[in-house]
């Protein structure tokens, strides 16, 4: 994770790291944490590039580019 997010020209320069909280053999899951660092909020900042549909997109699009 901490690769996808600090190459990503979209969140890369916000990206400070990513966390394993949660991980379960059983289920296949794991819950991440991840920070950003954001600057003063400006219109549409986190209605937009930090939207959790977009922050969750770039680790998508990574996991397409891979194949």
């Amino acid at each position: 994770l901490t690769d996808v997010y600090s190459s990503s020209p979209a969140l890369g320069r916000y990206f400070r790291s990513a966390q394993v909280v949660y991980f379960s053999n059983e289920s296949s899951t794991v819950f991440y944490q991840l920070e950003f660092s954001l600057p003063p909020s400006t219109e549409g900042f986190m209605e937009n590039t930090m939207n959790p549909d977009f922050v969750r997109n770039i680790l998508r699009q990574n996991i397409y580019d891979e194949d």
